[in-house]
């Protein structure tokens, strides 16, 4: 066993997998049940599925496509997209998923991770801090697929959301996403260093190097996966896959 967590990230839209480039230009993956049937056989320990559409487009998460994902899937299960109230919540848990993640409506109404938590425990519960840098350099949160800027610092959206009962953060640097440059390990420390729930670092990794980079510098417990995960290399072509044990241990140890 790993002594940090690596998560392949998976991002919906409709009944598809793509990948995106800063949350905008996006590659047709392959279908999603195909892809866990991949994972399952690479014997990856968590998954996390993200719609990047929901909750732009204000449509529910597909419960048929969600259902087909738990039935195939044999590892833990994440999703996010469009979930604004326990009723959807609760649905999701009820399909198999393990863990919600929550964005646009954690910003809108953060009482909702309050109501979630107290009735699902913290521990199903992940927010997502989406994170641009200004021209002046100043990090700000985002939501509704980097559409929607809040004048907030993503150090205090992680202290508001982890008051109100999150068990997690999901970290993304949208500047970092799908860029293959390595993730932005400054604002990773910023807000791993500044609360004690688990951070999951997600948003520009290329190689190894840069899992190793963001958990011993930027002191993350997590880190989300997702062109390093989707294709062969930069540039090249759909290959579904996962970093070798013997090269994530040797570069991150055992715990």
């Amino acid at each position: 066993m790993l002594s940090v967590r690596i998560i392949p990230c998976l991002l919906l839209r409709g009944q598809s997998l793509v990948k995106t480039i800063k949350y905008k230009k996006f590659t047709y993956i392959g279908d999603p049940i195909n892809t866990c049937r991949i994972f399952n056989e690479l014997e990856v320990d968590e998954l996390c599925f993200l719609d990047i559409t929901a909750s732009k487009e204000r449509h529910e998460p597909n419960y048929g496509l969600l259902k087909e994902i738990a039935n195939e899937c044999f590892m833990p299960l994440s999703y996010g997209g469009g979930i604004k109230d326990i009723q959807m919540a609760e649905r999701i848990f009820a399909l198999g998923f393990e863990k919600i993640v929550l964005n646009t409506f954690a910003h809108q109404n953060p009482d909702l991770i309050s109501a979630l938590s107290k009735r699902f425990g913290n521990q199903s519960i992940i927010c997502a801090i989406d994170v641009k840098k200004s021209f002046f350099g100043r990090y700000y949160c985002y939501a509704c697929s980097g559409t929607t800027r809040y004048r907030l610092h993503p150090v205090e959206g992680a202290k508001l959301f982890e008051n109100k009962g999150t068990g997690e953060i999901l970290l993304t640097s949208i500047d970092r996403e799908g860029t293959w440059e390595g993730f932005d390990v400054d604002l990773v420390r910023q807000v791993s260093d500044t609360v004690s729930i688990p951070v999951i670092a997600n948003g520009g990794a290329g190689d190894i190097s840069d899992i190793k980079a963001v958990v011993k510098k930027g002191h993350a417990s997590a880190v989300g996966l997702g062109s390093m995960v989707v294709f062969q290399k930069k540039g090249m072509g759909v290959l579904i896959n996962f970093p070798e044990e013997n090269e994530l241990r040797r570069e991150l140890g055992k715990p």
